[in-house]
């Protein structure tokens, strides 16, 4: 059966022409440049920039994998949500020197801080990334969606999960190859207000079918309403309890966040994900001076906080409908026999509430919400992933390639990230858990690219050689992890012998070998530089702290205004007040 009727795809249909539009006009005002195919001719003012920071942030993790965590853990992972003041880092810290040595891509800085080599690494680090994380569960998330949307659709010997995501990364693809970052972000704006509605619609009515605010906090008690938790995590190995029923064996989510990992690793993920990555980072070098761009990562960091309330609150919502009974149809999807919610189908928290609380004709606005964050995020890693490929290899490979040729190849690329992306659909599909899949994945990826960031430009005495014996010493260690975790989240029942190293490496809490990793990277990279020659401090004048000139300082002083400092002061205010409501 299909639960959309024909308003509900009118509405549809009109976002998709909408889109479509947007991204054919958007066309017609590009040059056929390098500049304006990857960088939108750097004239994107703070408006843009900062919903198209925001709109490529909320995905397929927030839809599927932040509300189900929402509906198994409450608020705990709201603190990556929270890191908004990291925006605020990237905006008065990051963004002058970025601005000022005008780069395409975050490893094109770094060659210019270090070394070429380093530059290599780091987009190697970052394709393979963009792969395991972004295209990888965006598909997976659109599956999802699809599955439960559309259950009975098949065509060609495929269900409605294969048929969702082909045509999502399709659809993504096309516009996103043919308009480059200027289709992206004028799509991008359209799809935050069609999300953000959406979400709201969700909200709105999931608690007025709950009966209210009051009844949501007294339904889920003080524990899943409290962002601290306790010190020591449960293990991986207890983390998936299976338990029988209905003659197999299914698997529940008991797993909780440590205050401590909460408090000094999600900060290096966030600063890593916000002030460094080319997924983000992308929108602001896009602007056409340091006061816009900082204007946006302001403006992007108060949309920041509206995730914790449209998908972590709708995921709590749904849990207590299916918790009390309120709804049936949920409470049948979500939980066992013996009230226990079953972690795999609380991925399917929030198109589950589309379907059973939103009236027929609201549906269609939410739906079109769904693909809006679903296409968004497909299409900034995309366009990411073409410039890290074209600009940081091939214009190496072939460096007098001309403006016509470097376009071609982007488009190229975004080809082929489309074509790896559809075959990566297996792999993901076997995972347990998207958000914690996402995060895990991040945490051992993040860390050495934190450290070669913001430890290079405080402390110029670091090298090139440092910073590639960093970046290499962390990768190694993060895919190690992800080599010994990977067959204990997709078979079921698999173990390590109990007291093996790699048993021990695989019950140390994610958080904590993030961590791990970080101390291991600030040591080697402080040893490696200061054992070996000193960086030429002329060459990277202006990269550092230490080596901006008079001239510089001035130039960035002079795009300060008191309204920046005023919104960024209540930023802060904004975030403190979230973290005091949501203590249990």
């Amino acid at each position: 059966m299909t639960y959309l009727k024909g308003i509900d795809w009118a509405e549809i249909i009109i976002y998709f022409a909408l889109i479509a539009g947007i991204a054919w006009w958007s066309t017609k005002k590009k040059k056929n440049s390098a500049e304006d195919y990857f960088l939108a001719g750097r004239h994107l003012g703070w408006f843009l920039i900062g919903a198209s920071i925001f709109a490529s942030n909320i995905g397929s993790e927030h839809l599927v994998g932040l509300a189900g965590s929402g509906a198994t853990d409450g608020v705990a992972l709201a603190h990556y949500e929270l890191h908004a003041w990291c925006l605020l880092v990237l905006g008065w810290m990051m963004v002058p020197f970025y601005m000022r040595s005008k780069v395409f891509t975050m490893p094109e800085f770094l060659e210019r801080r270090f070394s070429p080599k380093a530059r290599t690494v780091l987009s190697v680090i970052s394709l393979i990334a963009y792969i395991l994380t972004k295209i990888a569960v965006g598909l997976y998330a659109g599956g999802v969606v699809f599955r439960v949307l559309l259950p009975e659709v098949h065509l060609w010997g495929m269900d409605s999960f294969w048929i969702g995501s082909i045509l999502l990364i399709i659809l993504t693809g096309v516009y996103t190859i043919i308009g480059g970052l200027r289709a992206v972000v004028y799509t991008e704006v359209v799809q935050t207000f069609i999300k953000i509605i959406g979400s709201l619609m969700i909200t709105y009515y999931g608690l007025h079918a709950l009966g209210g605010w009051g009844k949501l906090r007294e339904i889920c008690g003080s524990e899943m309403f409290n962002l601290w938790k306790p010190m020591v995590p449960h293990g991986v190995q207890s983390t998936w309890a299976p338990v029988q029923e209905a003659g197999k064996e299914a698997w529940y989510f008991n797993s909780n966040y440590p205050w401590l990992g909460m408090l000094f690793c999600a900060p290096i993920i966030g600063l890593w994900y916000w002030c460094t990555d080319q997924y983000i980072v992308q929108r602001v070098l896009g602007a056409p001076n340091a006061n816009e761009a900082r204007k946006g990562s302001i403006f992007a960091g108060f949309l920041k906080l509206l995730p914790v309330f449209l998908f972590i609150i709708p995921g709590m919502i749904g849990f207590a409908l299916a918790k009390t009974g309120i709804n049936p149809a949920i409470q049948h999807d979500l939980m066992d026999a013996n009230g226990h919610i079953i972690r795999d189908r609380a991925q399917e928290v929030f198109p589950l509430l589309v379907i059973n609380v939103l009236p027929v004709g609201v549906r269609g606005i939410v739906v079109a919400g769904l693909l809006s964050a679903l296409m968004s995020a497909l299409a900034g890693v995309f366009n990411a992933s073409s410039s890290l490929f074209t600009m940081d290899f091939y214009s190496k490979f072939k460096p007098n390639a001309s403006q016509k040729e470097l376009v071609f190849v982007g488009r190229v690329a975004t080809v082929v990230m489309v074509i790896i992306g559809l075959l990566w659909i297996p792999v993901i599909q076997g995972g347990k858990g998207l958000y914690d899949y996402l995060q895990g994945i991040q945490a051992y990826l993040a860390p050495p690219i934190f450290v070669v960031f913001f430890f290079g430009i405080f402390m110029k005495r670091l090298n090139g050689k440092g910073c590639l014996a960093t970046l290499i010493t962390g990768f190694i260690m993060g895919l190690f992890r992800l080599a010994v975790d990977t067959p204990v989240k997709l078979t079921a029942g698999f173990t390590y012998e109990k007291g093996s190293f790699l048993w021990i490496i695989n019950n140390i809490f994610f958080q904590y070998y993030s961590l791990l990793i970080t101390l291991v990277c600030i040591i080697v990279f402080i040893a490696v530089s200061y054992a070996t020659k000193a960086p030429d401090y002329a060459k990277i004048s202006g990269l550092t702290f230490s080596t901006l000139t008079d001239k510089d300082k001035q130039e960035s002083r002079s795009t300060w205004s008191v309204k920046d400092i005023i919104f960024s002061v209540l930023l802060i205010v904004a975030i403190l007040c979230i973290y005091l409501y949501f203590r249990g």
